[in-house]
């Protein structure tokens, strides 16, 4: 989990008296659990989605609706006992850290540590205040925050932001690398920060080894140019949510027709009708159509008279929204 760099430089921080932060972007324990036999893998009855183990309370739980359950320890396919933890969260991190560092001390703010009133804060303060050696957490750590004493910052698995189904993946990663820098050696001593990666020649991981905001501009902003992405076109998503699955398929095929036959003449394209990513959340099933082109006025009422159409058909359990360059495209 710790590379000979990273754990070499938090030994050095701890005999020099100095403070770590460890950012890693994934909350419990173990991101996914799989039967070694058959390959089952346990998810959330009620979201497409694997439940993530968490080990301080000794629960499953679903980071998308809350779900919780008993950790299972014999398979429920073929009933095997080879049940393996696969993935790193925050919590096994800390474990790591507690193991190879006994003598440090260290404290973890991610959403499983700040549920109480004011928790955020008092972390943050004992952190400050009670020489606290190292700083284990998710976003929450990047933003903002001034410790003159933390002098060394490492990332665990920067791909995590780089492989998601976004345009933009790129950029958060930029952003979220620049900011988790941006702790380290903010007053008179001087700050290094450690970026472990399967992917360090990614251009977006290299611009924020050298903070340089202009390169990494250029490279996206040509590469968005080239592939059609925002700002030099619009993408809008149809989505579908509902709870019977064969009516949302019925009201995406219909809408896909209509939306070819409403944008004709237009330098559209449109997307067959499919699962969205995690294709189900809380009971609900969840499909979309992407549609790729500039949004103007004309094609806004199009679109418009396809949804007015859509909202007069008899699809009672079916949601459908347009939501134009969504900030998530999951």
């Amino acid at each position: 989990m710790l590379s000979m760099d990273l754990y070499s430089a938090i030994e050095e921080n701890l005999k020099q008296k100095r403070q770590t932060i460890l950012f890693l972007n994934r909350r419990g324990y173990s991101t996914f659990i799989m039967c070694r036999n058959c390959g089952y893998t346990v998810q959330c009855k009620n979201c497409n989605i694997s439940m993530t183990y968490h080990s301080y309370e000794k629960k499953l739980k679903c980071h998308y609706c809350g779900q919780e359950e008993k950790v299972v320890t014999v398979c429920p396919e073929c009933h095997s006992d080879k049940i393996r933890y696969f993935g790193t969260g925050t919590q096994k991190l800390e474990q790591e850290i507690n193991k190879q560092f006994p003598n440090a001390k260290t404290i973890r703010m991610d959403i499983d540590t700040v549920t109480k009133k004011n928790s955020h804060e008092e972390i943050l303060n004992r952190f400050k205040n009670e020489n606290i050696d190292i700083l284990i957490g998710t976003q929450m750590v990047v933003k903002g925050h001034h410790f003159p004493n933390v002098t060394l910052v490492g990332v665990i698995a920067a791909d995590s932001s780089l492989n998601i189904d976004d345009y933009r993946a790129n950029e958060r990663t930029f952003q979220i690398l620049t900011q988790v820098a941006g702790r380290a050696g903010r007053e008179n001593l001087p700050g290094k920060v450690i970026i472990q990666s399967y992917n360090p020649e990614n251009f977006s991981i290299q611009c924020a080894k050298k903070q340089n905001y202009e390169n990494f501009y250029e490279t996206e902003i040509a590469l968005r140019k080239q592939l059609k992405y925002p700002p030099f076109c619009d993408i809008t998503v149809v989505s579908f949510n509902g709870l019977q699955e064969t009516e949302i398929q019925q009201a995406s095929t219909w809408m896909y027709e209509c939306l070819k036959n409403n944008l004709k003449g237009e330098l559209f394209k449109i997307f067959k009708p499919m699962p969205a990513p995690i294709d189900k959340i809380q009971n609900q099933y969840r499909w979309r159509i992407i549609l790729k082109g500039n949004i103007t006025s004309q094609v806004n009422d199009r679109l418009n008279e396809c949804l007015q159409q859509a909202y007069g058909k008899n699809w009672k359990n079916t949601k459908i929204t347009m939501d134009v360059n969504p900030n998530n495209m999951m």
